[in-house]
């Protein structure tokens, strides 16, 4: 451990941001990573804890502590070594990770946490600066082929490790480029997709071989795969978005964000879309308090939109948690995202009732105050309410992979639509069809 006293010296210090006016303007990242003595101090405040809950709180289980340690000690070199050893993509984490690590952390029981996702930012972002993000190939290969379907995280993590294990790989993608919601769901002004060309051509080097336009059940024949393959990898995500099954569903203007997101990122990559969805001079209502409704609000204040408002079915989280009762478990809070800092009305407890239109097209949202009471939700009396909308997004999350996917495998599911599978043991994660 490198400063004993550091979380008593040093005050928790967070990554900067371009002002609103400026970043609104264009799609880069506007991030500012720590400088080197700036992330010294942050990893001086790491306690090195007996037990540390970082790393539990951390779904890869990233060794936090030690390369804390060594950002403090300025051994940038070991510490991407530590980094890389739980995480292949820490640009990718480092830029759009939640941080639950942070919540866990046992600073954060009666004081500011330590800045752990600046920290990896900073130390990925300094190695590929000095080019020790380097491909590790096996010269050992076992004769084995994947096949990995889908390229997201998932899918390239999965890739990355069975070709440096020295099997051949393949990675399939349906759509024309890599990066699956990294690269058409996740804004350029969270994490532009330069970061994934590059771990492209990294894994390039070590084996993995891409194919895009390769869509499994439509042009790709499933049974085709497993008979080339040795073992077929599903890793097409959870695409599948939930639906709000109100009256006026059907009106032009009524979208899910993926409709509106997607077209934006390809937009930005130089793509033509004649159709894509445009928020400029218009009243967007974005359904849904997540992430992936947050990422509406940035796009459509990058549009120009007139008005932006965010509806939450479920209550208004507190604004701070009661430590003593959640800690080192993520927290329910309010949280405000850098998009809702550029501008936007959020409300909580809201119902749609109604999507109204005319000639076709969605002109106003009829919605209603709910209370929740032991879990149960009820419409309060005389709540309703109207409000002008020209495009109403869809952002309430998504319930399971697409269906046809799994179908063409033939590979049986759960209770929700998920591929089923054992997650302990010997099999684990092997579905019911033999080498998927």
């Amino acid at each position: 451990m490198g400063k004993v006293t550091g979380f008593m010296e040093f005050e928790r210090l967070s990554e900067a941001n371009l002002p609103v006016q400026d970043r609104v303007k264009n799609y880069k990242e506007f991030v500012l990573h720590l400088t080197d003595d700036q992330a010294k101090l942050q990893g001086a405040r790491c306690m090195d804890c007996g037990i540390p809950f970082c790393t539990t709180g951390c779904p890869i289980n990233n060794i936090i502590p030690d390369w804390n340690d060594l950002v403090y000690q300025q051994d940038w070199r070991s510490a991407i070594d530590v980094l890389h050893s739980t995480n292949n993509f820490p640009e990718f984490t480092g830029r759009i990770c939640p941080a639950p690590c942070e919540a866990a952390c046992t600073l954060n029981i009666n004081a500011d946490a330590v800045g752990i996702k600046s920290i990896e930012h900073a130390i990925i972002d300094k190695a590929w600066e000095n080019d020790w993000v380097q491909p590790q190939v096996n010269p050992n290969k076992t004769g084995k082929k994947v096949a990995v379907v889908g390229s997201g995280p998932a899918g390239l993590a999965a890739a990355q490790q069975l070709a440096r294990a020295g099997h051949s790989v393949v990675v399939l993608e349906k759509n024309s480029r890599i990066g699956g919601l990294l690269r058409y769901g996740i804004p350029d002004f969270k994490m532009e997709k330069s970061h994934i060309d590059r771990r492209m051509a990294q894994m390039e080097v070590e084996g993995v071989e891409f194919r895009v336009n390769q869509h499994v059940g439509e042009n790709v024949n499933a049974d085709d795969l497993v008979a080339e393959f040795d073992a077929v990898v599903l890793a097409a995500g959870a695409e599948q978005p939930r639906d709000l099954p109100v009256t006026g569903r059907e009106l032009d203007g009524v979208h899910f964000a993926m409709d509106f997101l997607t077209p934006q990122n390809k937009v930005v990559a130089g793509d033509s879309i004649p159709d894509q969805i445009k928020a400029t001079g218009k009243h967007v209502i974005v359904i849904g308090g997540g992430d992936t409704g947050s990422d509406c609000v940035g796009t459509s204040n990058r549009h120009g939109a007139a008005s932006i408002t965010q509806f939450e079915l479920m209550p208004q989280p507190p604004e701070k948690e009661n430590k003593e009762l959640v800690w080192p478990n993520w927290p329910l809070k309010l949280r405000t995202s850098s998009s809702h800092e550029e501008g936007a009305n959020r409300d909580w407890s809201i119902m749609t009732k109604e999507l109204i239109g005319e000639n076709g097209k969605v002109v106003a949202l009829k919605g209603a105050r709910v209370e929740w009471i032991d879990g149960k939700m009820s419409e309060i009396a005389g709540s309703e309410f109207t409000i002008p909308a020209d495009l109403v997004f869809l952002a309430m999350g998504f319930v399971s992979p697409i269906q046809k996917l799994l179908e063409a495998f033939g590979v049986e599911k759960d209770n929700r639509g998920n591929a089923k599978a054992t997650t302990d043991g010997d099999a684990s994660y092997k579905t019911n069809k033999d080498k998927v």
